[in-house]
């Protein structure tokens, strides 16, 4: 077993991650490191074996870790990596700050990106999914991004190195995005809010944002350009081709597809990773059958069966 390199943070063993995502399932990591500070983190990278697998983790708002645990260190950022600082119009947020925080901070200082606000998650994982949200996706904010790769050196990517597209984004395999700056539009803070307000109640009377969820499971089959703008003479929605092929509601063990809102995958209470995973390829396939359309994962998935 390859011997880990000393670190100030904290380094756990066999470190169980239901409790650190949102579903509640999955089993334990090899390694949870949360490191001190910026220079344990990069010392930590450099010296790792460069036969140990890395997965950053956020707060696991769009993750199903499998029963079987993760062969890997996981990296998990906390305080010292959540800083929110305002120049003008430019938002610099660190990859642990929550992507609701730094649009109510934006707001506060007339600054607009407030459709990061109804986006669940932190800077870090937004970035790396391109996360969007009522037709504005990070990859229309975006300035740079600063990472730690493998080797431990720090370097400043622009967003045009990132190719940016639907869900995704070309982040250097193993680097650890430490933070982000983001362009906003000048605004009024009144206004900013009450926009925010009038998103959070149209989320939340038509999503099941009380129940134990990952966000939306599926991404949008098609109707999408490069940079996640919607296409609205080709849209089609994720949700409504899971209805037509009969799967609202649809359960499995503890798994179920919230009647409320069909493209979201809901633990009821007890279910494994594996009822969700299943079910959501039951959908794949059924969804399949009925139109042809094979839908995409938008839900990161890790770990062994």
């Amino acid at each position: 077993m390859s011997t880990l390199p000393d670190v100030r943070g904290a380094l756990t063993p066999n470190r169980v991650l239901s409790d650190l995502t949102w579903l509640r399932v999955g089993g334990a990591a090899d390694w949870l490191f949360q490191p001190a500070d910026l220079e344990d983190l990069a010392d930590f990278l450099r010296d790792l074996p460069g036969d140990m697998p890395v997965f950053p983790m956020g707060v696991g708002s769009n993750l199903i870790v499998r029963d079987g645990g993760l062969r890997a260190v996981v990296i998990r950022l906390g305080r010292g990596f959540n800083g929110i600082s305002i120049e003008g119009t430019r938002v610099t947020a660190g990859a642990a700050a929550l992507d609701a925080h730094v649009a109510r901070k934006a707001a506060d200082a007339g600054v607009d990106l407030t459709f990061l606000r109804t986006i669940p998650g932190a800077i870090g994982g937004a970035v790396c999914m391109n996360a969007g949200c009522y037709g504005s996706y990070v990859a229309d904010h975006l300035i740079e991004v600063r990472a730690v790769l493998r080797t431990g050196e720090v370097v400043t990517l622009p967003a045009s190195d990132l190719h940016l597209a639907y869900r995704s984004s070309d982040v250097p395999e193993g680097a650890v995005v430490i933070d982000a700056v983001f362009e906003g539009q000048p605004g009024d803070p009144a206004k900013l809010h009450a926009r925010m307000e009038d998103q959070l109640a149209k989320r939340d009377a038509t999503q099941p944002t009380k129940e134990r969820t990952a966000g939306s499971t599926f991404r949008n089959p098609a109707g999408f350009s490069s940079t996640g703008q919607a296409d609205d003479v080709h849209d089609l929605k994720a949700w409504k081709v899971i209805d037509d092929a009969g799967m609202r509601g649809a359960m499995r063990g503890g798994a179920q597809m919230s009647p409320k809102h069909s493209n979201f995958l809901v633990n009821t209470g007890g279910a494994t990773a594996a009822d969700l995973e299943g079910l959501g390829e039951e959908v794949r396939k059924k969804v399949f059958l009925h139109s042809g359309i094979e839908l995409q994962w938008e839900i990161k998935r890790v770990g062994e069966p």
